[in-house]
C-alpha cells in the first residue's frame, strides 16, 4: 500500500526518491508546463480563435498561446505566440492579466495565463499552428472548440469585470 502524497516541505530527500516514510515524489525533470494565451476582444465583444493544427488540439478552436521561453515574460509569450499563430502585433505591456489556471491531469501538470488584448495592429490569418481563423461571440463557440475553452472564456471575461475568481485549479 502507498502512503498519501507529500509536498517538497514534507520531505526533503533528494527526487526522485522514495523516503523512509514510503512517500514518492516525480522527479524535477518531470515538465511543468507554463503557458500563455491570449483573448483578443474586438469591440462588439466577438473573440479570435484559431483553428489549431500541430500537437496540441488539432482540429479544434482555441485562443492563441503556448509556452513561454525561459527568455521572456508571459505577457511577451502571449504576444510572441499571437502573432506567430494568427499574424495580429500587440504590445507586451499594454495586455491585461485576468486570470490563471493550474491543472493537473493524467500526469501533465502545468498552470496557463490568460490575457486580454483590445488593441493590436495587423488583420488576423492564419500563419502557424493554424489552419483558419475566425471571430466568436465567446458565449456561444463552435462545437469544435477545445473542451476547456467555454468555461474558461466564461471564468475570465468575469474576472475582467470584477466579478470572477483570479485563479481556478483543476486537480486530477
Amino acid at each position: 500500500r502507498q502512503a498519501p502524497p507529500v509536498t517538497q516541505a514534507e520531505c526533503s530527500a533528494p527526487r526522485p526518491f522514495e523516503c523512509p516514510c514510503r512517500h514518492t515524489l516525480p522527479a524535477m525533470s518531470d515538465p511543468f508546463h507554463l503557458v500563455s494565451w491570449l483573448i483578443v476582444r474586438r469591440p462588439d465583444g466577438f473573440v479570435l480563435l484559431g483553428r489549431r493544427t500541430g500537437r496540441y488540439g488539432t482540429g479544434l478552436w482555441g485562443l492563441p498561446g503556448g509556452h513561454a521561453e525561459d527568455t521572456e515574460t508571459l505577457a511577451q509569450a502571449a504576444a510572441r505566440e499571437t502573432l506567430e499563430e494568427v499574424g495580429l502585433s500587440v504590445d507586451a505591456e499594454s495586455l491585461a492579466l485576468l486570470g490563471m489556471s493550474r491543472y493537473v491531469d493524467a500526469g501533465v501538470r502545468g498552470a496557463d495565463f490568460f490575457f486580454l488584448a483590445t488593441r493590436w495592429r495587423g488583420e488576423a490569418q492564419a500563419v502557424s499552428e493554424c489552419s483558419e481563423v475566425g471571430w466568436f461571440d465567446p458565449f456561444l463557440l463552435p462545437p469544435e472548440a477545445l473542451p476547456w475553452l467555454a468555461g474558461t472564456l466564461e471564468r475570465q471575461l468575469k474576472r475582467e469585470s470584477g466579478r470572477g475568481e483570479w485563479l481556478s485549479e483543476t486537480l486530477g
